[in-house]
């Protein structure tokens, strides 16, 4: 099987040249990205196995709220000074955090017996802190590094964030048939889950220090990001045997031949529309989405299976509508028709209020549904169309500035969540 080409344009003589490994290039993107998710996913999987031994400690709620702050300040810290800090370095860094914090959840359990401790649940938070700041170094990261690049890879990156809730949905519902009526059986199907995750993110470390960096096409793009100024690639390059005279080009200031960078502020100026749209997605998908349906959404006939059927539907309508823009005449690129769809979605607050209030399954499942396909959809649309039209350097920060909007929206978005809870004699 070809692993894909491209036509694009040498640098230095201007003529076409036909790239290979774009198709291979694609299909790592996803796997990076299932595995910059796999461990968070895992985490809110296996929920209900928490819920049974943490019961009094919220634990759909206080681990988003404990990962959150970490992410936001964490990549604060790295938008601010992106252009200094080494993007390959950064990458692997995180990605050997999510590695480590995933050993220790599962050796956690392990030593402890599920004992259900404070101790434990402290361990545990602290775990979900690491986490929060190794997003931070993976998602700003790698949608930075893939801004330099084609949008195809951006999409394959956000698909494959949102095929590790998938497939770790469709894992729960199997473990939950698999083991439902064995003794221990939600433990055992944590520390499945929690297994496969390790080694995903095992796989991702790989694939990004040994196999992604070597690309012919992500070399081109990387090689045109230096050229055009950027200092972030230069491990990238250098671990792909590109040195010498690049290096040197990279360590001359005020090189004539490396255009004018706007600054970070101008970038926001000209981008505040998209950075606004993706606060805004990520404030509403947060504030329903786990702990609402975990704890909000009442008994119903599907009985324990009720939460998880919920979280499914949501992951598999975020990773479906991330396909969606791949087809061109269902894209959209309108930036007013844009923003005027992410205000819309908040329409499905009293929506959620009134149908968990009053109505039925059937519909609870529909109305996931449409916050999983809006959010996936609404989320790949803004960050394909942003970087177009800027320089390398230019778009490894508006990659950066704009995943630090989209955490800001993550973090206020779980803050939220905690005010469904009025009311109910439980806040």
């Amino acid at each position: 099987m070809s692993s894909g080409n491209a036509l694009v344009v040498d640098d230095s003589s201007q003529t076409p040249i036909r790239l290979e490994g774009k198709y291979s290039a694609i299909i790592i993107c996803w796997i990076l990205g299932l595995g910059s998710l796999v461990s968070w996913n895992s985490l809110t999987s296996i929920e209900d196995y928490y819920y049974d031994v943490f019961s009094d400690y919220h634990p759909s709620r206080v681990p988003t709220l404990v990962y959150q702050p970490f992410a936001f300040a964490t990549m604060a810290y790295l938008a601010y000074n992106e252009s200094k800090i080494d993007t390959r370095k950064r990458n692997i860094i995180g990605y050997t955090m999510f590695f480590l914090g995933t050993l220790a959840l599962l050796l956690l359990d392990l030593l402890t017996h599920g004992d259900g401790s404070i101790e434990s649940y402290v361990g545990i938070c602290l775990i979900v802190a690491a986490f929060g700041a190794a997003d931070a170094l993976v998602q700003g990261g790698m949608l930075a590094d893939l801004a330099l690049m084609c949008p195809e890879f951006i999409q394959s990156f956000l698909a494959g964030m949102a095929a590790s809730g998938a497939l770790t949905s469709a894992l729960r519902l199997l473990t939950e048939a698999v083991f439902s009526n064995i003794h221990g059986g939600l433990r055992k199907g944590a520390l499945l889950f929690l297994s496969i995750s390790t080694f995903f993110v095992l796989l991702c470390i790989f694939l990004y220090a040994f196999v992604f960096t070597k690309l012919p096409m992500v070399k081109h793009y990387r090689r045109k990001a230096a050229l055009e100024g950027s200092k972030t690639v230069s491990s990238d390059l250098s671990a792909a045997g590109i040195q010498t005279d690049l290096t040197q080009k990279l360590l001359v200031d005020g090189d004539p031949s490396n255009p004018y960078r706007l600054s970070n502020k101008e970038l926001l100026f000209q981008n505040f529309d998209y950075a606004l749209d993706l606060f805004l997605i990520l404030v509403l998908t947060l504030s329903i989405f786990p702990g609402f349906l975990y704890e909000n959404t009442g008994t119903h006939q599907l009985g324990s299976w009720y939460p998880l059927v919920l979280v499914a539907t949501f992951n598999v309508g975020d990773l479906i509508s991330r396909y969606i823009p791949l087809i061109p005449c269902l894209k959209l690129r309108s930036r007013n028709g844009l923003l005027i769809l992410v205000v819309s979605r908040f329409l499905l607050v009293p929506a959620f209020y009134f149908t968990a209030k009053y109505g039925d399954q059937g519909w609870m499942i529909v109305l996931v549904s449409v916050l999983g396909l809006t959010n996936g959809y609404l989320m790949v649309c803004v960050l394909m169309e942003a970087p177009k039209g800027y320089k390398g350097p230019e778009q490894h920060a508006l990659g950066n500035m704009l995943v630090f909007f989209l955490l800001g929206g993550i973090f206020l978005g779980a803050a939220l969540d905690w005010l469904w809870l009025i009311g109910n004699g439980t806040f």
